[in-house]
């Protein structure tokens, strides 16, 4: 497994398998504490994980927590999708800054998206699973949402949404969020 920079995000990075591959299909190892620990990361702080199951066309977010915030490592263990990571740190050398990743179970790549950066995805196949290790306990009173279809932001998701939350539907524009000092 190889850790990688993620240039427009500071503080990202991907971090890609090894597979091997047979006849019988392949194995991986998607999540390497040495790997990890080897960019500065804590592997141990990561306290919950999470999966989501998306059918094409889903849009899911964009979503982020206030307060302390939330660091992410995401992965898709099965189908395709497009994902998105905006950082909204104001410190952030890389503030507004946005990456783009089409992440996939052929691949069992994974992103970490260190907290106070927003974060969507797209399914693109039949089905999506995608799979969060997050580094604190979910609060519902924390979460913030950003309007995936910002003009700010331009997002150029590769397909129409077929169906999004209504939370999602209903988020605020970037300009509104950071107004109210949320980002």
């Amino acid at each position: 497994m190889r850790a990688t920079k993620v240039p427009a995000i500071a503080g990202a990075y991907l971090f890609e398998p090894t597979p091997y591959a047979d006849e019988r299909g392949f194995f991986c190892r998607t999540f390497d504490a040495e790997v990890i620990r080897s960019v500065g990361l804590d592997p141990g702080a990561f306290v919950q994980h999470s999966l989501s199951r998306s059918v094409r066309g889903v849009l899911r977010g964009l979503h982020l927590r206030s307060g302390a915030g939330e660091a992410k490592l995401v992965r898709c263990s099965s189908g395709e999708v497009f994902d998105v990571v905006v950082d909204l740190r104001p410190d952030s050398p890389t503030f507004l800054g946005r990456a783009f990743f089409e992440l996939s179970g052929e691949t069992q790549t994974s992103v970490y998206i260190p907290a106070g950066c927003a974060h969507g995805f797209q399914a693109l196949s039949a089905t999506a699973d995608v799979s969060y290790r997050i580094d604190r306990p979910h609060d519902p009173a924390e979460d913030v949402t950003i309007a995936f279809d910002d003009p700010e932001l331009a997002i150029p998701w590769p397909l129409p949404a077929t169906s999004v939350s209504k939370r999602d539907r209903e988020a605020p524009s970037l300009a509104e969020v950071l107004r109210h000092g949320k980002g």
